[in-house]
C-alpha cells in the first residue's frame, strides 16, 4: 500500500475538524458539523482522540458509545498546564464507554480523572517488524552517508518544543567539542528550524549535521539501520512509535527519563535514560555511548528482542477490539446526536 493510501472499505468523510487549528471560537461550528456527520453516517460506535479535542467534541455531542483515545500528550503534557483542559478531559472520560491508551502511565492518569480501570484498554500500538528490522550491513545511497570512523546519531522527532529537539542540538554541540567523529542526522522539520540552525551554527558543527527533511516510510528504515545510535529528548511521550522503530531496527537508544520511556528502556540494556531537560546530561550520555561502542551491538540485539516481544503490531492491534467490546456492552449506551 502506498503511503497515505486508504485500505479497502474505508470511506473518508469531510468535516470542519482538521481544516484549521483548533480554537475556542471554532468550537460551536465544530460541534454543529460533527453532529451533521453523525446524522449522515449513523455510526454504531465512535472512537476519537485526543481527549480534550476530538473526543471532547464527540462527548459534547452526546453520542454513545464513545471510545475515547488518549494521544499521550493530552494527559501528560497539556493537562498539567491548563485547568480548562483538565475540565474537558474529565468531561470526556465521564462520558466515555471505554478508553484506549498506550502505556500504564496513561492508565493511572485516566483513573485519577475518574475513568473506571475496568473500562481502560492499554496497548503500545506497535510497528511492522518486517519493515523495521536490523540490516545485515549498513545502507547508504540517499540514507546516512558516513565512514566507519564516524559515530552517527539519529533524531527523527519533529522540530517542536514538546520534542526537545533544541536540547539535542545543544547537547550535540557540547559532545562534538570533545569527540570530532560525532555526526548528527536530524530528520523532519518544524517551527524551531531557525533556532536549531542557529544553535548548531554558533556551535561550529553544521558541517557535522545532515538535514534530510521529511522521509517517507519506504526510506525511513534505512536511516535507523545506518545510524549507530537513536536519540530522543521528548518532554512528553506515552509509547513513542519512533522509539519502537529504532528498537525494531536493532539500535541502542538514548531517551529522556520520562514515565513512558521508562516502561521500555532499562538503563544500560537497550540504551540509556538521561534526566529530561538537561542538555549537559544528554551530552554526557552521548559520550558514554561512544566510549562503550563495543557494547552497542549487544544492546541493539536486546532492543530488537524487546520489540519482538512487545511492539509487534500484528499481535497488539486486536487489543483495540477489547475496547469496542467493552463500549458496546456498557448499559444504556445509545446515540444522542
Amino acid at each position: 500500500m502506498k503511503d497515505g493510501a486508504l485500505p479497502a472499505g474505508v470511506t473518508p468523510v469531510t468535516w470542519a475538524g482538521g481544516q484549521a487549528d483548533y480554537s475556542d471560537d471554532l468550537e460551536p461550528h465544530l460541534l454543529t458539523d460533527l453532529k451533521r456527520v453523525i446524522d449522515q453516517v449513523q455510526p454504531d460506535l465512535i472512537q476519537a482522540g485526543p481527549l480534550h479535542l476530538s473526543a471532547y467534541l464527540a462527548a459534547r455531542c452526546g453520542f454513545q458509545p464513545l471510545v475515547s483515545m488518549s494521544w499521550g500528550y493530552d494527559l501528560l503534557y497539556d493537562a498539567p498546564r491548563s485547568a480548562k483542559i483538565r475540565q474537558a478531559i474529565r468531561f470526556t472520560l465521564e462520558n466515555s464507554a471505554a478508553m484506549v491508551g498506550d502505556c500504564n502511565t496513561i492508565r493511572q492518569l485516566a483513573i485519577s480523572y475518574g475513568m473506571p480501570d475496568e473500562r481502560i484498554v492499554i496497548f503500545p500500538w506497535g510497528i511492522d517488524l518486517e519493515h523495521f528490522s536490523p540490516a545485515d550491513a549498513p545502507t547508504s545511497g540517499d540514507q546516512i552517508v558516513s565512514s566507519k570512523k564516524e559515530f552517527v546519531i539519529l533524531s527523527t522527532r519533529g522540530w517542536e518544543p514538546i520534542y526537545g529537539v533544541e536540547e539535542i542540538a545543544r547537547a550535540f554541540v557540547q559532545a562534538a567539542a570533545h569527540r570530532p567523529e560525532l555526526r548528527l542526522v536530524m530528520l523532519g522539520s518544524g517551527s524551531q528550524a531557525v533556532l536549531i540552525q542557529k544553535i548548531l551554527g554558533d556551535g561550529g558543527v553544521l558541517d557535522k549535521v545532515q538535514f534530510p527533511g521529511q522521509v517517507d516510510q519506504t526510506r525511513l528504515p534505512g536511516y535507523y539501520q545506518s545510524a549507530d545510535l537513536y536519540i530522543s529528548a521528548s518532554h512528553s511521550d506515552g509509547t513513542s512509535i519512533s522509539l519502537l522503530e529504532a528498537l525494531a531496527c536493532g539500535k541502542p537508544v538514548i531517551v529522556s527519563d520520562i514515565p513512558g520511556n521508562r516502561e521500555w528502556i532499562e538503563q544500560g540494556n537497550q540504551g540509556w535514560l538521561y534526566p529530561e531537560g538537561d542538555a549537559g546530561a544528554l551530552a554526557e550520555a552521548i559520550l558514554t555511548a561512544l566510549k562503550q561502542r563495543e557494547k552497542l551491538f549487544e544492546m541493539g540485539r536486546s532492543a530488537r528482542r524487546l520489540a519482538e516481544q512487545r511492539a509487534d503490531w500484528t499481535k497488539n492491534f486486536p487489543e483495540l477490539f477489547k475496547a469496542y467490546q467493552i463500549a458496546l456492552n456498557v448499559p444504556n449506551a445509545r446515540t444522542e446526536s
